[in-house]
């Protein structure tokens, strides 16, 4: 590689930088850029930020509060804050402060701000344990770590977080409204998880790796009865099973894929597998056993 070096002629004809004070005209087309920008900059955040609210000095804190609640009614809710943070600046002690920082978690949540509820949401928590919005403030903070949730294909410790959270408030609170909401959405996070299990084991069946396939699918079958995914993971167990050659424990598989889910897809490709026959034969002959039991069923009460 061509370097340059000091002793070349060409090295100490580089164009020398012009000195400030030299290049007035330069100078001035310069600041007067940098001025017309800063004015843009301040006229475009004049414009979309909202001033600060002037508060009364002698503003009680039920005034600041319901303030609050009136604009977080307008679903302004960094607005809403401002009036609910100088409640607690001004009156840490009051019950309005208490119910501020509520106020201030929920406003938070509504704009997905979930992790500076959950802030506010565990201070409400340790500071008042006993207030008698105690179970709100734990459901909340479940839905905070719930409403994080992201696709199977991902990690899944925020899942678990919300799995916690969840049982936490169901645990607590057991014959309040939120125990029942909790109690449901603990059971999609279920299925989340599941279908993350899933998906690691689709994947390695697809990679010939059916050992560790066959685990997933177990784990699956075993830890989470309740959820969407049982037909498919006893039908990979199925396929998984036969290719190793251990054709009584997809029998197994597939019997209880039939006797649990006699209807669905997964147990018509089972029963073509085992067979060995086209799935749209499968599902004629799957049709026909059924009406035959249908009838058989009939005429025993008739």
């Amino acid at each position: 590689m061509f370097m340059m070096t000091a002793s070349d002629p060409s090295y100490n004809r580089r164009p020398a930088l012009v000195p400030m004070h030299q290049s007035g005209r330069s100078h001035r087309f310069a600041t007067a850029i940098a001025a017309a920008i800063a004015l843009g900059a301040m006229l475009i955040l004049g414009g979309c930020s909202t001033p600060p609210p002037e508060f009364k000095p002698d503003a009680t804190p039920e005034s600041l509060y319901n303030t609050g609640m009136t604009i977080m009614t307008r679903q302004s809710y960094s607005d809403a804050v401002k009036y609910f943070n100088e409640v607690e600046r001004q009156h840490p002690y009051s019950i309005w402060a208490n119910k501020s920082t509520l106020m201030t978690a929920y406003s938070r949540y509504q704009v997905g701000r979930y992790d500076d509820a959950i802030i506010a949401l565990d201070r409400f928590i340790h500071l008042h344990p006993g207030s008698r919005d105690i179970a709100y403030a734990y459901y909340l903070r479940a839905l905070c770590y719930y409403e994080e949730i992201s696709d199977v294909h991902r990690d899944q410790k925020v899942t678990y977080r919300a799995q916690e959270a969840l049982d936490e408030v169901i645990r607590r609170f057991p014959k309040s409204k939120f125990a029942r909401d909790a109690l449901l959405k603990r059971d999609l996070t279920n299925d989340q998880v599941a279908g993350q299990k899933m998906s690691v084991g689709r994947w390695y069946q697809k990679t010939n790796q059916h050992i560790a396939a066959i685990n997933r699918f177990q784990s699956v079958i075993k830890k989470y009865q309740t959820t969407s995914h049982i037909p498919e993971a006893l039908h990979r167990l199925t396929e998984s099973y036969i290719v190793l050659g251990l054709d009584e424990e997809a029998k197994k598989s597939a019997s209880v894929l039939g006797h649990n889910f006699p209807g669905s897809e997964w147990y018509i490709d089972s029963y073509a597998i085992m067979t060995g026959i086209d799935p749209r034969q499968a599902r004629k002959k799957i049709a026909d056993k059924k009406r035959g039991w249908l009838g058989r069923t009939w005429h025993s009460i008739f």
